[in-house]
C-alpha cells in the first residue's frame, strides 16, 4: 500500500458486518467520504459485536470482505484514500 492509502484491518476473527443492526443500512459505501474515528464495520467475536473505527480521514476506495463473512485477525477489511 502506498503513503496515500490506510488500510482498516481486523483486531480479532469473527463475522464481518458492514451494518451495526440488520435492518440498518451500511455504515460506510465505496466513494463515502470517512473522517477519523468513524465506524466502518462491525465485528462479532463470541457474541461480542465490535466496532471498528477508521484512523485517518479520507475516501473508501475497496470494500475487501463481504457481509456476514468469516474476517481473520489482521485481515485488511477496508482500503480508504487518505485526505492529503
Amino acid at each position: 500500500m502506498s503513503n496515500q492509502t490506510y488500510e482498516v484491518k481486523s483486531p480479532l476473527m469473527g463475522i464481518f458486518y458492514r451494518s451495526s443492526a440488520p435492518e440498518e443500512p451500511p455504515l460506510v459505501e465505496i466513494g463515502q467520504k470517512v473522517s477519523a474515528s468513524d465506524v466502518v464495520c462491525v465485528i462479532e467475536s463470541m457474541k461480542i459485536f465490535t466496532e471498528i473505527r477508521c484512523e485517518h480521514s479520507g475516501v473508501v476506495t475497496e470494500i475487501l470482505v463481504e457481509n456476514e463473512d468469516m474476517a481473520m485477525k489482521n485481515q485488511t477489511l477496508i482500503i480508504i484514500e487518505k485526505d492529503i
